[in-house]
């Protein structure tokens, strides 16, 4: 029963009025679950169709399940998008809109995915990241992780971390994590983070394999294609710098956009040259296929160790992003670019081999998902559906749309957006519509080349959406508002205390 808590942290009193889902101990959970992340990837990938992307691991896993066409991320950027997917809540439930901080200051009793696994018997792994990092700088230690989530945590760092950053260019010398950035490393694969991510889920994976042990949910972020772009030089080669494409035609691409649309821009890139363009595709590419043969080797290992018919796998990323679409690099927009994910489930005796679902989905569906197969009772307040009828017939509609939000603080645009997909329309407002609002017809303009929303000819589909949207987004906000980040409100809970 979903009660208010008084909940003691750090010796003080606080009276909050707390989602609370309660202990959720039961019966073992029926299978496992493999829970890949890479971290700032869009669907440049050869499954997406994407002519040059070398994923051919990625690829494969493809094949062995249900491709979602059109998956989305709750909000573009790493840490709302994390607490939100692994508490099964929107971000005005979670009311982490920001990076450096965990749900625990916010609903603190929530049970997250992996902690909702392991109460009910299940070995709880973690391996990288998996709720939000300072990447690169924290790399090699938890982050801002969830102690209650997992059983096991393993930080390992390599060579890009602990060695390489004074060779690594940035177009703001001296930053990384949130500049565009890139090495080719001269480093062998095998001394690299994600490799050692790949080395360490292996060794994970041996120990659930044997006789008796536990069913298991090992989580493994990756850190690649994340900023700095770094990768042995060998996958860089994968990638001529001629062959790499630079958007052109963006002022009249931007002529038509509201200012907020455009608000995740960042001035250093206004000085890049096509050159660097290119440079930074190649780079971005290149960790992508770094990462790509790292999933190839834990797949490998749950393969060989007889573990795959018994394990949903899971490949996802925290959000899209730009590389150079509308005159943006990176995230935060609510552009198809940022916001869509590439999304792969792999469901033992329910998903379709090579099913590609075409209905949009989000990642608040993992979790009741998740749960659902593997028969762990979740908590009720879950704001997902359960993707299990688009698994075994990826035709089916599900829910019919996804919806993404962005928060904007910053001291050139304060502005909160959010964004509706449908199978044929993007239909965003800023601000309630206040700041301006953005339709595009995926029928006709993939791209999002052309807004809309002033177009007296689809002003009924607008009328339409912009009451969606807000239905939609009223289901996002709980009862007593959005919680607020509460300082110190860090101490996790297991079970019920």
């Amino acid at each position: 029963m979903i009660t208010p808590t008084l909940v003691r942290l750090h010796g003080r009193l606080l009276a909050m009025a707390l989602v609370w889902a309660g202990s959720l101990v039961g019966a073992a959970p029926t299978k496992n679950v493999l829970f890949l992340i890479a971290d700032d990837l869009n669907t440049l990938l050869g499954c997406y169709g994407d002519p040059l992307a070398r994923t051919p691991n990625i690829d494969r896993l493809a094949a062995r399940g249900v491709r979602f066409d059109r998956a989305y991320c709750s909000f573009p950027l790493c840490g709302p998008s994390r607490n939100s997917m692994l508490t099964g809540l929107y971000p005005n439930s979670t009311g982490i809109v920001a990076n450096a901080q965990i749900f625990r200051q916010t609903v603190p009793l929530q049970i997250s995915l992996p902690q909702a696994f392991r109460q009910q018997g299940a070995f709880a792994a973690r391996v990288g990241k998996l709720y939000h990092y300072n990447v690169p700088n924290s790399i090699g230690t938890d982050g801002h992780d969830d102690p209650a989530s997992w059983e096991l945590e393993l930080n390992p760092a390599g060579v890009d971390r602990l060695e390489e950053h004074p060779r690594i260019f940035s177009l703001s010398p001296g930053n990384f994590g949130g500049t565009l950035s890139w090495y080719a490393s001269p480093a062998p694969a095998e001394r690299h983070t994600d490799a050692l991510l790949a080395q360490d889920a292996e060794w994970v994976l041996e120990r659930c394999a044997r006789p008796g042990h536990r069913p298991f949910f090992l989580a493994v972020g990756f850190f690649r294609p994340h900023t700095p772009y770094v990768a042995p030089q060998a996958y860089f080669d994968l990638y001529p710098r001629s062959s790499m494409r630079v958007v052109k035609d963006v002022a009249a691409d931007q002529a038509d956009l509201p200012a907020a649309a455009l608000g995740s821009a960042k001035k250093e890139q206004d000085l890049m040259t096509d050159d660097l363009r290119r440079e930074a595709l190649q780079a971005y590419y290149a960790s992508i296929s770094f990462m790509d043969a790292q999933v190839g080797r834990v797949i490998a290992a749950l393969d060989r160790l007889g573990l795959a018919d018994t394990t949903i796998i899971v490949f996802t990323s925290d959000h899209g992003y730009h590389t150079g679409e509308h005159g943006l690099w990176q995230k935060l927009s609510l552009f198809e670019e940022s916001a869509r994910v590439p999304l792969l489930i792999v469901d033992p005796g329910v998903s379709t081999r090579g099913g590609v679902a075409r209905s949009p989905v989000s990642h608040v569906d993992l979790y009741p998902t998740l749960a659902a197969s593997a028969k762990v009772t979740a908590p009720t307040n879950l704001q997902g559906q359960d993707l299990a009828p688009l698994l075994r017939d990826p035709a089916a509609s599900g829910r019919g749309w996804a919806l993404t939000q962005v928060v904007r603080r910053g001291p050139r645009d304060k502005s909160t957006g959010y964004s509706l997909r449908t199978p044929r329309w993007r239909y965003t407002e800023w601000d309630e519509g206040r700041a301006g609002r953005e339709l595009y017809d995926h029928d006709t303009d993939p791209r999002e080349l052309t807004n809309l929303a002033e177009r007296s000819d689809v002003a009924g589909d607008l009328a339409t959406l912009s009451q969606t949207l807000r239905r939609a987004v009223a289901t996002t906000v709980p009862a007593g508002g959005v919680p607020a980040v509460k300082e110190g409100l860090w101490t996790p809970l297991l079970v019920a205390p």
